[in-house]
């Protein structure tokens, strides 16, 4: 058991990762760790999709990139993806939902259109992200968020933050050093 948590959250383009990955860093004190901004600035993206208008990520690289900081633990993930990421690396995952027409307005607002914005709204519907996370996860780690008001941002940061007070306690009275 680590000292601090490690925490994923995903989910498709749009639900409030990054809005919520940083409110609860900033309410945690967990380093929060923007995967996409991590690529660009360490070089470890390999191509372009024109189809998609997005660049292409080099699993294997980023995962070098961050492996050390994964280990020390006290960080939060923030990504679309979650099946390549090492089961090791986190103590919870969230996978954040929300309404198909709310994402879709979200999308729309963020320039997406035709196949990336057809494919992402698809990829909500048939819930893909939290599929990945069952699969590549223990059971009982995942848990699926709602995100589809500030209101929902509001309780699921407070959900979150409550879990890793517990963490912290469960570990310092296991005898670690905090």
């Amino acid at each position: 058991m680590r000292t601090l948590p490690n925490i994923l959250i995903a989910g498709t383009p749009g639900v409030g990762k990054s809005t919520l990955s940083q409110v609860v860093s900033e309410e945690t004190g967990l380093e929060w760790l923007d995967v996409s901004q991590i690529a660009k600035e360490n070089k470890c993206l390999e191509g372009y999709d024109s189809s998609y208008g997005s660049h292409i990520l080099n699993e294997e690289r980023l995962l070098d990139e961050i492996e050390d900081q994964m280990e020390e633990g006290g960080k939060i993930v923030d990504y679309h993806g979650c099946d390549f990421f090492p089961q090791r690396w986190f103590d919870i995952v969230f996978i954040l939902r929300t309404d198909n027409t709310a994402l879709y307005d979200r999308l729309v607002n963020r320039g997406y259109s035709g196949k990336k914005l057809e494919d992402n709204v698809q990829c909500e519907i048939f819930q893909t992200i939290l599929d990945e996370a069952k699969e590549s996860y223990a059971p009982e780690i995942v848990f699926e968020l709602p995100s589809n008001t500030s209101s929902d941002m509001e309780s699921n940061s407070e959900k979150i933050t409550q879990w890793v007070q517990q963490y912290k306690e469960k570990a310092s009275n296991s005898g670690m050093q905090m």
